[in-house]
């Protein structure tokens, strides 16, 4: 009798230990489906944001960067995106790199519009236009220029330049 009684009672505790490890395995179903949606909800989400393209390095002086209509003033460490305009007043100086590596340095009173940038080796997918409108800069070549020449582009007021070296000045006169 005493051994049926041990029978059913560990009988009983197995039964709660199986509903309970179902109950656990449901959780965890259940978390691992909520993590998955929100993954793939953020990675539709990242993919409509753009990445950062390049980074302030150096900032002096009165040098701030507009995006989508806002002045932000640049500091070390800014990360920057496509259509972000630089801008460096009378006492300003800027040091910008690219994710390729691509240096620029903006001199004072500058005025300069980054329209595109895209660097995708495994895609095969290359290019940097960048639009001066006024001021200094100085310009050092990234793996943009060195992979796909042909897809670097520099715009003045005046005059358009596809890079195909590795480094230029340029000085553009304001109205």
């Amino acid at each position: 009798m005493i051994l049926a009684q041990k029978d059913l009672e560990y009988k009983r505790i197995q039964e709660g230990t199986n509903v309970k490890h179902k109950n656990l395995i449901r959780l965890f179903l259940a978390l691992a489906t909520v993590f998955f949606l929100l993954s793939i909800s953020g990675e539709a989400i990242s993919a409509n944001k753009s990445s950062s393209i390049a980074t302030v390095q150096k900032a002096s002086g009165t040098a701030t960067v507009v995006r989508e209509g806002q002045t932000i003033p640049a500091k070390i460490g800014l990360e920057l995106y496509e259509n972000d305009t630089l801008l460096t007043g009378r006492d300003g100086s800027m040091g910008v790199v690219f994710n390729d590596e691509t240096l620029l340095s903006l001199g004072p009173e500058s005025l300069l519009v980054i329209d595109e940038f895209v660097f995708a080796p495994r895609q095969g997918k290359f290019s940097i236009a960048i639009r001066m409108v006024k001021g200094t800069v100085a310009y050092l070549s990234g793996l943009i220029t060195k992979l796909a020449p042909e897809s670097t582009h520099f715009q003045t007021p005046t005059s358009s330049i596809g890079i195909r070296g590795t480094k230029f000045v340029a000085k553009v006169e304001g109205e």
